[in-house]
């Protein structure tokens, strides 16, 4: 049986994080990747950490190069929330527990 393009095939299983710490890589990254394939990550309990002096900034805080990406909000919501809770479907329920605990 014909499995179809590899490319399409690859964008259905195929995810991309946004731990890149610059701007002309995040805008790169919105360009080349469909927003579907596109999950929100920052190492700001990780590794990476310190304050790039040249900016003020976490050098892991990659939510404000997400911020200033040409994109629709509707887009951005997927990367920051709804991509995820799409590719990992028990994620949904796992927040509305934990968050029920907390009421």
């Amino acid at each position: 049986a014909k499995l179809g393009l590899l490319s399409d095939l690859m964008l259905k299983n195929v995810f991309f994080d946004t731990c890149v710490y610059h701007l002309p890589g995040q805008e790169l990254l919105a360009k080349v990747v469909p927003v579907d394939n596109i999950l929100f990550a920052s190492e700001m309990i990780g590794a990476v950490r310190g304050i790039d002096p040249e900016t003020g900034h976490h050098y892991d805080d990659t939510k404000r190069y997400i911020d200033q990406l040409p994109l629709s909000a509707e887009d951005k919501a997927k990367i920051f929330e709804g991509n995820a809770r799409r590719v990992y479907g028990r994620l949904s329920g796992t927040i509305e527990k934990q968050s029920a605990r907390t009421v």
